[in-house]
């Protein structure tokens, strides 16, 4: 095997596999990267078991085609300690060593034999739609931050999504809970498509996220009943899927919260980022204290001292609530609009947010006790 090819395209290639390859794994085989030249083509692939990441690279000065698996953090390492414009030239040097050479720098890296590495290629053909990817990426950015760490309850680590139905309007809708806050979000489908519920896991969640954050192009997807198959132009990412029931989650959006208040987003965040600076950790409620068009926001934390500031808001009664202020703002950071809705009903129920500028998007909040 011999190619060359360049150092901007080959570094954005490893960086994506650093995110899928587990940092501590206990097979060798899986800390490396799978190389293939052949085609003009160079094809990288990492794997953890779970989740798949195949990219390819066009155009490459292939010299010699073959294949071989290097050790992913170390290529990359030294990958992206070379100017972006430089053409990097890679061959075998002998059987099990795969040389890298710039200008004049030589390395010379361990390799296994390709044939260790674990590749499993299933029939996605059934199931397949395309979507816009920004509209996915919507999607995910909306809703991943409200993902469950708790191990136990593992079908909560991940989004739900699946297909719905209003006004014979069809939606991809998507829902991620960790039980103290809910996000779902949706978007607009053009016709049904052949899509049975999935939930997917969270750290496909976040290497999709990076990966559409760079990426204009439509996104096909293709499920089988417990894989998923994202495919990008020059990318395909294949993962499992949770195996769990999620939650009625529709039970829990609140119905009858008609206190409405509704202030400017930006001096908000502000105002709940300021006065939740005296918590040490940010778990310390963050008090609402509610009158008409005026909100107060305190924080006391006992060995850091306190917070207050006034808001001026839209709102007609009289409330006092407390929220754990992470959640807040994790909330506000995600709208888009110049204003914020909060509609509460009273103080040990829950708060639901909206966008008034993304009518597709809703958040549900638990209050703090105390």
């Amino acid at each position: 095997m011999k190619f060359n090819v360049n150092q901007k395209e080959l570094q954005e290639a490893l960086s994506y596999c650093q995110g899928v390859i587990e940092k501590r794994s206990t097979l060798q085989i899986l800390s490396n990267v799978l190389l293939n030249a052949s085609n003009s083509k160079l094809t990288i692939t990492a794997t953890d078991l779970d989740l798949i990441f195949i990219h390819q690279i066009e155009n490459v000065e292939i010299l010699e085609e073959g294949n071989t698996t290097t050790t992913s953090s170390i290529m990359f390492d030294i990958v992206r300690k070379f100017s972006s414009d430089k053409k990097l030239n890679l061959s075998m040097s002998s059987e099990n060593k795969l040389q890298l050479e710039s200008e004049k720098s030589i390395f010379n890296l361990n390799c296994i034999n390709s044939s260790e590495f674990p590749l499993t290629d299933e029939n996605f053909n059934d199931n397949t739609f395309t979507i816009n990817s920004k509209h996915f990426l919507k999607l995910l950015n909306k809703c991943k931050f409200s993902i469950s760490n708790d191990e136990t309850r593992h079908y909560l680590s991940g989004i739900y999504f699946h297909q719905t139905e209003v006004e014979d309007k069809i939606y991809l809708t998507a829902v991620a809970t960790d039980s103290h806050r809910m996000s779902i979000s949706k978007i607009r489908l053009s016709e049904k498509i052949n899509f049975d519920p999935i939930i997917l896991p969270k750290k496909t969640i976040f290497q999709l996220c990076s990966l559409l954050d760079n990426y204009d192009g439509d996104l096909k997807i293709s499920n089988l009943k417990s894989k998923i198959k994202f495919e990008l132009t020059n990318s395909i990412l294949i993962s499992k899927l949770i195996d769990g029931k999620f939650p009625n989650y529709v039970q829990v959006i609140p119905k009858n919260n008609q206190k409405k208040l509704e202030t400017n987003l930006k001096s908000f965040l502000g105002s709940i980022d300021r006065v939740a600076s005296v918590s040490l950790d940010k778990k310390d409620g963050v008090k609402f204290k509610l009158s008409k068009d005026t909100l107060n926001l305190s924080v006391n934390n006992t060995t850091s001292g306190d917070g207050n500031e006034t808001l001026g808001v839209q709102f007609d009664h009289d409330l006092e609530i407390s929220f754990n202020s992470r959640y807040l703002i994790d909330v506000a950071s995600q709208l888009d609009g110049e204003k914020i809705e909060l509609f509460l009903n009273d103080t040990g129920s829950p708060a639901l947010i909206k966008d008034p500028s993304d009518f597709d998007s809703i958040y549900v909040v638990m209050p703090m006790k105390g």
